[in-house]
């Protein structure tokens, strides 16, 4: 991938499998593979997959699927989560399945972890790994244990130091294994990445209201050493772009409307945009926590670059990863490949300075 040549702004993908009003789940799916593919040939860097739960709204329920496939379909790009919640399973289990991932895809392979459930309460019951004890929070245990199983990493004498996590890498072989992440929308995933030395992804497109203030704290109280010599932090916004702001405008509003929609509870498919403009205006005015920069950057492809540039610049920061939602797929591809263009991304004559780390 090559970076834009006046900012040095990569650009990544983030896909949640959204399902069009007139769609299928099963359809969703494949549009995600599709997308991969084009990204990978248009050079975005990353083409993470999001985790969600019994929501009529996205379609992908098992990242870690979707990547197998997704790993066959591409040849450059990164793959990942974005992310897998782990509460819901044992830090074996995942260990296991991305090592599997990245034996497939060997240095291709990222591993963002979040905290939250993916769904309603009534969807983290029936996914709790237990329910003969109280639902207790032991989401930092977990972590340390996923690591230690990743990285062959256990004390001396902890039980679980003379279990392999497979497949394992052949004997003498440097290995790196998938890259971890801490993802999240809060405070407390800025404070958890730095304690454990991860890359961070805030995802502001989800939350906008803290984004400058978590991604500050873990730039500024990062600590050398842990993991990682250096922070290495990114933002997941929304983007729609199209030829011009009145079709953007027009292709975003189906975006809008099912924030508004998941802020009420209503997990409806993706409108298409006339619809979406009608229940819009039906709706009324619905409480929007909102921040610094908008949730969607909407507009022409110059119009987004300067205010994508404007928000990373501010924060710092060298990575944006990209969501984009609009009811119609190819309309979608289009929005991806306007803001290629633009950034100048190509997939040709990959450079060792240009390429993503790997953390």
């Amino acid at each position: 991938m090559v970076m834009d040549k006046k900012t040095g702004l990569r650009l990544s993908v983030l896909d949640q499998s959204p399902v069009a009003e007139d769609g299928t789940p099963a359809q969703a799916l494949q549009n995600s593979i599709a997308l991969a593919r084009r990204v990978d040939e248009l050079g975005y860097g990353r083409f993470w997959m999001s985790e969600h739960h019994a929501m009529d709204t996205l379609a992908c329920t098992a990242p870690e699927i979707m990547l197998a496939r997704i790993g066959a379909e591409t040849k450059r790009i990164r793959i990942g989560s974005g992310g897998i919640m782990l509460p819901h399973y044992t830090p074996l289990k995942v260990a296991e399945v991305f090592r599997t991932l990245y034996g497939l895809y060997p240095e291709r392979v990222d591993l963002g972890l979040g905290r939250a459930p993916g769904g309603g309460p009534m969807e983290s019951l029936a996914l709790r790994r237990s329910r003969k004890t109280p639902m207790e929070d032991d989401f930092p245990d977990q972590l340390v244990e996923l690591l230690g199983f990743l990285e062959d990493g256990f004390p001396d004498g902890h039980p679980f130091g003379r279990v392999k996590a497979m497949p394992a890498p052949p004997p003498g072989e440097e290995y790196r294994g998938p890259a971890v992440w801490m993802l999240g929308s809060s405070m407390w995933s800025a404070v958890a990445a730095v304690e454990y030395g991860l890359p961070y992804s805030f995802a502001h497109f989800f939350s906008p209201v803290k984004t400058r203030e978590a991604i500050e704290t873990y730039m500024r109280y990062f600590r050398p050493g842990i993991r990682a010599e250096r922070p290495e932090a990114t933002v997941a916004v929304g983007v729609v772009c199209a030829e011009t702001e009145e079709e953007a405008e027009y292709l975003a509003s189906s975006a809008r409307l099912l924030q508004r929609r998941i802020r009420l509870g209503d997990r409806k498919p993706v409108a298409a945009p006339e619809d979406a403009l009608r229940e819009l205006r039906m709706m009324g005015e619905v409480p929007m926590e909102e921040g610094e920069w908008p949730r969607y950057f909407v507009g022409t492809p110059a119009v987004v670059r300067e205010r994508l540039e404007q928000m990373a610049g501010a924060l710092g920061i060298g990575e944006l990863i990209v969501n984009t939602i609009v009811w119609d797929q190819a309309k979608r591809l289009r929005s991806y490949e306007l803001l290629a263009g633009e950034f100048g991304l190509t997939a040709a004559g990959v450079s060792g300075t240009d390429k993503l780390t790997t953390a």
